[in-house]
């Protein structure tokens, strides 16, 4: 198998023909930012280290993102026998995604970009063949990820600028400013530090935390920047400040599939797959973000259960004959909260999220306004 004809044919299926990104997919040779990879087997991760170009190309030409790190282990340093726990750190993003983020920050030749969250290096990769070197900057927290993506653009004859830096701080790259920000981890509030590296006029482009919301936003003169959350979707890992994530409730949420709730009531909604009910899980993660969850089918038996860090849980079953029991404990009632953004909905036809107003402001707030819908992130 030729790598050029599996990266020509991935270009076919994630752009369209007139696409100024589709020579980049097809000419940047994205096995080489993937070596070795997580994949989640049996409820434990398992490596996979290909041997030979039939098991690697299938992976690496795929439009699916490919986990490279869980925890604190990369793949590239594990060993057969490693399954690491914790959540997925880093991953070398599907190709359609880091397309569509491009485009919605409608890049052009001539622009200089800067690339939140190196990880593989791929998208840097992307951009800096269509762009140049010279033209892209980027930046991730893992001083192993930033090494390893320098090596192996220098492989493939690139060397964009590529630096250590945590996203949310003050930018090691201050000495100049950008025309087009593109981040492909999520944050909670647009860092200050991006508007201070965006040139006014320059555009960004971002996810919210807990959310599957695209922010865009263009400087103005002022200070502040001014958007929109598009009508698109698309998920990231949260924005990291060190080498893993805090402390989450996974312990919180396994105890709350069997515990008594300090509250038992009924819910007069069907129990609800909330994880992949993107608009909603959106909604309540603008709301109260933080939330994790889990879902199983038993025959007629549907059960959701969450939890947040803070020791709140709940948990709703339903034994097919349309009551829901739920049962909650800690110091916020979140199925209570579900149910307020479930009748919200139903009262106005849609959730007010996505296609809302954007405001940042100089001194790093996000506000969120549809109607007279309102959030400050």
């Amino acid at each position: 198998m030729i790598w050029e004809t599996a990266a020509a044919d991935l270009a076919t299926r994630v752009t369209h023909r007139s696409s100024p990104w589709r020579e980049a997919v097809a000419r940047v040779p994205r096995h080489v930012f993937v070596p070795t990879w997580w994949e989640a087997e049996d409820d434990r991760w398992e490596l996979r280290e290909p041997v030979n170009e039939e098991q690697w190309y299938p992976a690496a030409y795929s439009d699916r993102s490919l986990i490279t790190r869980v925890g604190n282990l990369h793949a590239d340093q594990a060993k057969p026998d490693d399954h690491p726990a914790g959540r997925p750190t880093s991953s070398a993003t599907l190709p359609s995604l880091v397309v569509a983020m491009f485009q919605h920050a409608r890049i052009d030749d001539g622009d200089e970009v800067l690339d939140v969250g190196t990880g593989s290096g791929y998208g840097t990769a992307l951009a800096a063949y269509r762009l140049g070197d010279d033209a892209v900057t980027s930046i991730d927290v893992d001083p192993y990820l930033v090494e390893a993506a320098r090596d192996r653009l220098a492989t493939v004859g690139q060397r964009p600028k590529v630096v250590a830096a945590d996203a949310t701080g003050p930018l090691p790259v201050q000495e100049r400013q950008f025309d087009r920000i593109v981040a492909t981890v999520s944050v909670r509030a647009v860092p200050v530090g991006w508007l201070a590296a965006l040139c006014t006029g320059g555009r960004l482009v971002t996810t919210i935390a807990d959310t599957s919301l695209i922010l865009t936003a263009e400087k103005r003169a002022d200070g502040s920047a001014r958007g929109r959350v598009e009508w698109d979707r698309a998920g990231f890992m949260h924005v990291r400040h060190g080498s893993d994530y805090p402390s989450d409730a996974s312990g919180l949420l396994a105890a709350a599939h069997e515990i008594d709730g300090e509250d038992i009531d009924t819910s007069p909604y069907p129990v609800v797959d909330v994880a992949n009910a993107w608009d909603l899980d959106s909604m309540l993660g603008i709301t109260a973000p933080g939330i994790e969850h889990a879902f199983h089918v038993e025959g007629d038996r549907r059960t959701a259960v969450m939890a947040h860090a803070d020791g709140s849980w709940a948990r709703a079953a339903s034994d097919g004959d349309g009551r829901t029991v739920v049962h909650q404990g800690g110091p916020r009632r979140l199925w209570d909260i579900l149910d307020e953004l479930r009748s919200y909905w139903l009262q106005h036809g849609e959730l007010p999220a996505r296609g809302a107003r954007v405001l940042i402001t100089p001194e790093g707030e996000t506000r969120l306004a549809r109607g007279k819908w309102r959030a400050v992130l």
